[in-house]
């Protein structure tokens, strides 16, 4: 038998801990050598290399989304502008100052303003804050109570180290800038913005001699642009500088300095539009000499909000319902009413799409881009006609007769009345001793409409006939129908602080009257020709006449269409539904559907187009010569104020479109608005267009065809 050495077991691991202790050994000479050659022999240079850069991160704000008209125009866009930040570096007073003084050359060279708050004036020299706040200035910069403006002067002059100027000019010019940072404060990772909206050809100076001036760094900001004026101003809202207490609560996505959205789809949209910033790193040198900048990460912008209206058209509508205001108050129907507000809303009767929505007297959102002017604010806010107030959403009033559909509806389903049921109207509704209302006709002709049927009584708009019908079947299936056509229930649309008003009943009036809640039969008559606590929005009405003329069907009011994404995706209709519903705490409505005989909405139709289309209807006079069938209703709603002034309407009669809604406050009669629903119309159907024929260079022609 042949044997074979082994290596003991012993010996194996012995072996391997001397090669394991040969490695570390190297690996620590190499390590000592490596830590020699940076402290002693390139520690000098490495030092200075360090001393004499910094890298700085820089935000890159991102724009935010468009908004966007159905058929693709920009309302509101953003515009990039150019802004001059400076960081502290670790340069000397007379450099810095040095510094400042060039950049202030060049800013004034091309028209720019920077910061400039030092309460002192020179030429003479004078304090130029109260002196109130003058006392606490001086005791703020530890200057004595009795120095006069030009020795405190002197003091920021010796305070900032200015030498580099004897030019009293410049010198006050610097201590603007200087006394700027001692306020807002800077340092090497923390910039202050001097300038905004700074022109290319200042960029282009900055940049080609940076070296003279120190610390500087040019960003790029998203401006917001309100592309048509006042346009859909109400709509649209506004975005401005957030406030601290948005800021605190915003802390993890927004900067002090970020714009949010305040009002309109600006606020409603804030987490679409806003975008994603980016950042951008910038290398300089001690003496605030750029070095070196490059993008590290993209800002992403903001996705667009396509809404469903049409620009075109919500022109003509702010158009029509401005002049309308203005033609009430001035007496061109006859009579002069103190008319100063008023809203108007145009829907799809089947979609529910809002084609326009006016509110008057209007503002201009451009004023609040940058922060508005404390004159501009007050002008707003003490104007009694509330132009910041959307009255189509916002605001509720009570419908007056635009509200006897649904009592006429009510009382057919219920059998209260049928097709075939006539009421004398007498004049005077006799039927309880303590509460005996007229009708409006028996104020005017001392007389009664006479024998009607539903129909008749739409057209002539008669009280004592729904009064009879709401007596006939209660106050609680009154309350019913209302609800099932939207009133007295917020509608859901996209847009902050809509009102939900109030549908009459006992619940109601236990709510707003606690001290004489009793409902009586007198509540039941005043509710049922819209009065009473009947109070409804604009954007409520339209959905009941839009329900009235689509066969009853319930829609969803809307007023955005889609909204793409950066990347050109678009967000669901039900991402963009419930998005909404959290953002504005909309809770699903919980209304009994009901099925409406088609035979008893064609009769309330009937009375709707003989308004407009009869001689005796209270409107005919407004279409008696319009190339188009309109289902309409007037309404004259007594308030403290006045009397409120509706019309609703509905084309083409045959098959609906749709349905306008128009009040002006203190306008008088419902006839008289009724020239705003026409005038939309006309532009809805196209009536205004001029053929080529009549004039092939007119502008609103081609404007209408583009």
């Amino acid at each position: 038998m042949i044997r074979r050495n082994k290596t003991p077991k012993k010996a194996n691991i012995n072996l391997r801990f001397n090669l394991l202790t040969v490695v570390v050994y190297i690996i620590g000479i190499i390590l000592i050598v490596q830590l020699f050659n940076l402290q002693i022999v390139h520690g000098a240079e490495y030092r200075e290399e360090s001393n004499t850069r910094l890298t700085r991160e820089s935000t890159l704000e991102a724009a935010r989304g468009d908004i966007l008209d159905r058929t693709g125009a920009t309302l509101v866009s953003s515009d990039m502008q150019f802004s001059l930040e400076m960081y502290k570096t670790k340069i000397d007073d007379n450099q810095l100052n040095i510094s400042i003084l060039n950049m202030i050359q060049v800013l004034e060279k091309y028209g720019v303003s920077y910061p400039d708050s030092f309460p002192i004036s020179i030429n003479p020299y004078a304090f130029t804050i109260s002196d109130e706040t003058l006392a606490k200035w001086k005791k703020d910069n530890n200057l004595d109570e009795n120095i006069s403006a030009e020795e405190a002067f002197n003091k920021f002059v010796k305070k900032y180290e200015i030498t580099n100027t004897t030019n009293t000019e410049e010198i006050r010019k610097i201590i603007a800038i200087r006394y700027q940072i001692s306020i807002e404060g800077y340092s090497s990772t923390k910039s202050i913005t001097i300038a905004d909206n700074i022109p290319r050809e200042a960029v282009a100076e900055f940049s080609e001699s940076s070296e003279k001036f120190a610390g500087i760094n040019i960003s790029v900001k998203p401006v917001r642009k309100y592309t048509s004026g006042t346009l859909a101003a109400h709509i649209l809202g506004y975005a401005s500088q957030i406030s601290s207490e948005e800021y605190e609560t915003r802390k993890d996505t927004y900067s002090q300095n970020d714009i949010i959205g305040k009002t309109g789809i600006e606020a409603v949209f804030e987490e679409y539009l806003k975008g994603k910033n980016g950042t951008k790193q910038i290398d300089m040198a001690v003496d605030g000499t750029t070095t070196a900048e490059y993008v590290a990460k993209e800002a992403v912008e903001g996705s667009d909000v396509v809404l469903t209206i049409d620009a075109n058209l919500q022109k003509v509508t702010e158009d029509a319902l401005a002049a309308n205001i203005q033609k009430i108050s001035s007496g061109g129907f006859g009579q002069s009413f103190d008319a100063k507000s008023g809203a108007c809303v145009v829907m799809n009767v089947n979609s529910g799409e809002i084609l326009a929505m006016a509110s008057y007297p209007t503002y201009n959102p451009a004023d609040f881009v940058g922060g508005i002017s404390t004159e501009n604010w007050n002008n707003y806010n003490n104007d009694e006609a509330h132009p910041l107030v959307n009255k189509a959403v916002q605001s509720s009033y009570s419908p007056g007769s635009t509200f006897k559909m649904v009592t006429a509806i009510a009382g057919l389903e219920s059998g209260a009345i049928d097709l075939k049921t006539k009421i004398n109207d007498t004049g005077i509704y006799t039927k309880y001793r303590d509460f005996q209302p007229r009708c409006w006709y028996y104020n005017d002709y001392h007389r009664g409409h006479g024998w009607l049927d539903v129909s008749g009584a739409i057209e002539k708009s008669c009280n004592y006939f729904f009064y009879e019908t709401a007596d006939r079947m209660g106050i609680d299936t009154l309350a019913k129908f209302a609800k099932y056509f939207g009133l007295g229930t917020k509608t859901g649309v996209e847009l902050p602080s809509e009102t939900s008003g109030y549908v009459a009943c006992p619940e109601t009036k236990a709510k707003l009257h606690p001290n004489d809640s009793t409902w009586y039969a007198a509540d039941t008559l005043q509710s049922a020709i819209g009065q009473n606590d009947n109070s409804f929005s604009p954007v409520q009405m339209a959905r009941y006449i839009s329900m009235l003329a689509n066969g009853g069907n319930r829609i969803q009011p809307t007023i955005v269409r889609t909204i793409r994404n950066s990347d050109g995706s678009e967000v669901s209709k039900e991402d963009i539904e419930s998005f909404v519903n959290k953002k504005l705490g909309i809770e699903e409505e919980q209304v009994e559907d009901i099925n409406i005989n088609q035979e008893y909405l064609n009769a309330v139709l009937a009375g709707m187009e003989s308004v407009t289309q009869d001689s005796s209807g209270t409107a005919y006079v407004r279409f008696k010569d319009f190339g188009i069938s309109v289902g309409g209703k007037t309404g004259s709603a007594e308030t403290t104020g006045g009397v409120n002034a509706w019309f609703v309407g509905f084309a083409p009669f045959e098959n609906p479109e749709i349905a306008i809604v128009v009040i002006v406050e203190n306008g008088g009669h419902g006839n008289y608005t009724a020239e705003v629903v026409r005038d939309i119309m006309e532009e809805y159907f196209g009536m205004n267009v001029q053929t080529v024929e009549e004039d092939m260079t007119a502008e609103p022609y081609v404007q209408i065809m583009n």
